[in-house]
């Protein structure tokens, strides 16, 4: 007997590019091509997603404090200003490092916008998916949030859009109090991520003397987080000194206990004594600024000792982004 032959499945007509919407890796593609999502329009998405961009806040003023307060700083506030001015209506742009209920960015009932910082965003390019997020909230309806989605691959960044003269001075704060106007008369669902925030937040205070250098307080020690601007490998080389000459400390009882790597850049970490507070840590670390001045300006090859020191930073680096 014949086998039957099996009938062709149809085939949903094509629908354009722009209309194709986003699905699961693993289910059929929405442009009924037959193939897979993450075979077929999937794979441009895909490529977007894992294309890092290794600085994305290189050449925005404050590059290091936009990295403290996207992976260090709980509570902190920053105005922004436009390259091109504000639009009608809009009063300010704040960056916030995280707003109620994590929303991507909120258009206040003044108009004002406040853009949060801290969010997961859909692609490698940070920069990309907030200055995506900040033109969406500069015309949404004041009292409304901004929801997350995907930016378009040439989109602009947030380096198109801010001026570069204008100064970055982030406002550390204590709490989340200042996402509304007034705490007391909030929305029950804000004011319930208002007191959940407030709770998880670790104190963090801001250095003086030195750039984004940021002090926090754990129940078990404090700490030193310092996001610094000098390439990688010049300035491990030129900690490695400091630490080998017995002069990379911040004081007694402090010790400096390896870095993070952040959006490029690299952090240096101090423990400190649970008595040493932020006032204590000013002088040490304008001190310390001078020593790793010299440091950094020195061309002699690493001794021997110091190549140690250099290996012992470098395995307790960790990577945050």
């Amino acid at each position: 007997m014949a086998k039957k032959r099996p009938q062709a499945k149809a085939v949903k007509p094509q629908i354009s590019d722009g209309e194709i919407p986003v699905v699961g890796a693993r289910e059929p593609c929405p442009c009924g091509s037959g193939r897979r999502y993450k075979a077929c329009h999937g794979r441009a998405a895909s490529h977007a997603v894992t294309e890092l961009v290794q600085r994305p806040f290189e050449g925005l003023a404050g590059e290091c404090d936009w990295v403290a307060l996207r992976e260090l700083v709980p509570a902190a506030a920053v105005p922004l200003t436009l390259k091109d001015g504000l639009p009608e209506g809009v009063p300010s742009v704040t960056l916030a490092t995280v707003l109620p209920m994590a929303w991507p960015a909120l258009r206040r009932e003044d108009g004002s916008v406040l853009l949060g910082l801290q969010n997961d965003t859909p692609s490698g390019d940070i920069s990309r998916d907030l200055a995506d997020t900040l033109q969406r909230a500069l015309v949404a309806e004041p009292g409304s949030p901004v929801a997350a989605q995907r930016a378009e691959s040439d989109g602009v960044r947030l380096q198109d859009l801010l001026d570069p003269a204008a100064p970055f001075e982030p406002e550390v704060h204590t709490g989340f109090e200042f996402w509304v106007p007034d705490a007391d008369s909030a929305a029950s669902e804000v004011a319930a991520s208002l007191e959940r925030a407030n709770a998880a937040a670790i104190p963090t205070v801001r250095l003086k003397s030195v750039d984004s250098s940021y002090w926090c307080e754990t129940p078990e020690k404090n700490h030193l987080r310092w996001v610094m601007p000098h390439p990688e490998e010049k300035l491990l080389g030129a900690l490695a000194r400091l630490h080998a000459a017995g002069t990379s400390s911040l004081g007694e009882g402090t010790r400096l206990v390896g870095s993070f790597r952040a959006h490029g850049l690299t952090v240096p970490v101090w423990d400190l004594p649970s008595d040493m507070g932020a006032e204590e840590c000013e002088k040490p670390a304008a001190e310390f600024a001078e020593r790793l001045a010299g440091a950094l300006a020195s061309q002699e090859p690493l001794t021997a000792d110091e190549r140690r020191a250099r290996g012992g930073l470098t395995n307790r680096q960790v990577t945050l982004s």
